[in-house]
């Protein structure tokens, strides 16, 4: 089964809800690699690992706090290079979209954005969206690259799956 890179978000080792959800969306399409970043990010390896994240990848550095965005996409792009994914997940806020779509131009890829659903298809990934206040949906997957997707918080539910969260210090 492919691996799914999943972007941490997290206050100190505090693991937010939405990246719980990730973690449930990522079982469905492929084995969960987190990567948490900043300070307190090996803190979030016991709960990643209760959420069936197979992997944790961790860097703390200071530029993390300092710089809103940079730093993250570096991170994220250098734990791509590490694992090669068949998808990166990162949870859809301002700065989630920010990162998400830097992450794709570097890359070379697809991204889309407030995805409320995935599912595993024969040519990648499938995203579920809402369009026009939930009226419609449509179903949508990336055509080029790898895909990277922003997933609404609240679009799963959270699942335990216990795994075994080996912990890695990513080079960035």
């Amino acid at each position: 089964m492919a691996e799914v890179l999943v972007y941490v978000d997290h206050v100190d080792g505090a693991v937010r809800k939405p990246t719980l959800e990730l973690l449930t969306l990522a079982r469905r399409i492929g084995e969960p690699v987190a990567l948490a970043v900043g300070a307190g990010a090996a803190g979030t390896a016991a709960t990643l690992a209760e959420h069936g994240a197979v992997k944790v990848l961790t860097h703390e550095a200071s530029e993390y706090a300092d710089y809103l965005v940079v730093p993250k996409v570096d991170a994220l792009q250098a734990a791509y290079d590490a694992v090669s994914p068949a998808a990166v997940l990162v949870p859809s806020s301002a700065e989630g979209k920010e990162i998400a779509a830097r992450v794709a131009v570097r890359i070379g890829s697809g991204v889309i954005t407030d995805a409320t659903d995935l599912e595993a298809g024969e040519q990648g990934p499938i995203a579920t969206q809402s369009a026009f206040a939930a009226s419609f949906t449509t179903k949508s997957r990336v055509s080029r690259g790898t895909p990277v997707i922003t997933v609404k918080p609240n679009s799963a539910p959270v699942e335990s799956a216990p795994a075994a969260g080996t912990v890695e210090a990513l080079t960035v």
